[in-house]
């Protein structure tokens, strides 16, 4: 059964990519919408006939990227429809998707600072971070980032206040209330907390599960 019409709004990114504006917060239940939306839109051949090339979606919007003179017109009645036809609740937005284990070295130079801001033990900080099933919530800020929903809310954790200049490849760290994992070595302000193969991000797509499993230092 769909949802009343879920609020949105619309706005353009240049001339070639259209955003539809579904919330303003990180919230998991505007991502499950999100990641509905861009699920259904990439089986629907309308879109591509239309000129759409790539559908990207964040926590909080679905862009649609297409030649700029494409029939945007056109391009927003697929969209919209779709966006009309949310489900009212959180089981019927969920759709079984690829589940990917990660193995994890929990050896980051933040797990004491992390332990430590929780009041808690490192094994306990461990053992938190291994529990959930996490939401891929997008993938953005490198190719391959995967942005991950599902933290336990004690492990919560300020950025640091300098970022790092290098972040090694394969870190898995965390940022506020999210958990991430740096596809290649680059500059970075999350709390590490181990260290996984990058090689395992590359099938990772938006709307899949992720489970960190302890591997032996």
């Amino acid at each position: 059964m769909p949802a009343a019409a879920k609020p949105y709004s619309t706005y353009f990114l240049g001339d070639a990519c259209l955003c539809w504006q579904l919330g303003d917060a990180i919230n998991r239940l505007t991502s499950l919408q999100v990641l509905y939306v861009f699920r259904q839109l990439r089986k629907d051949p309308e879109l591509a006939r239309l000129g759409v090339h790539d559908l990207v979606p964040s926590y909080t919007a679905l862009a649609a990227h297409a030649h700029p003179l494409c029939d945007w017109a056109a391009v927003r009645r697929v969209v919209n429809a779709c966006l009309a036809s949310i489900p009212a609740d959180e089981a019927g937005l969920k759709e079984r998707s690829a589940l990917h284990v990660l193995p994890v070295t929990y050896n980051g130079e933040d797990l004491k600072r992390v332990a430590d801001h929780a009041k808690i033990a490192i094994e306990e900080v461990i053992r938190r971070h291994t529990a959930p099933e996490y939401l891929v919530a997008m993938i953005g800020f490198r190719p391959h980032f995967p942005y991950l929903l599902g933290l336990d809310r004690s492990l919560v954790m300020p950025r640091l206040d300098s970022p790092r200049t290098a972040v090694p490849a394969g870190a898995v760290a965390i940022g506020g209330e999210q958990t991430g994992i740096y596809p290649e070595t680059s500059p970075g302000g999350w709390n590490i907390l181990g260290m996984t193969s990058p090689e395992l991000l590359y099938p990772i797509e938006p709307g899949d599960a992720v489970v960190f499993k302890r591997a032996e230092a």
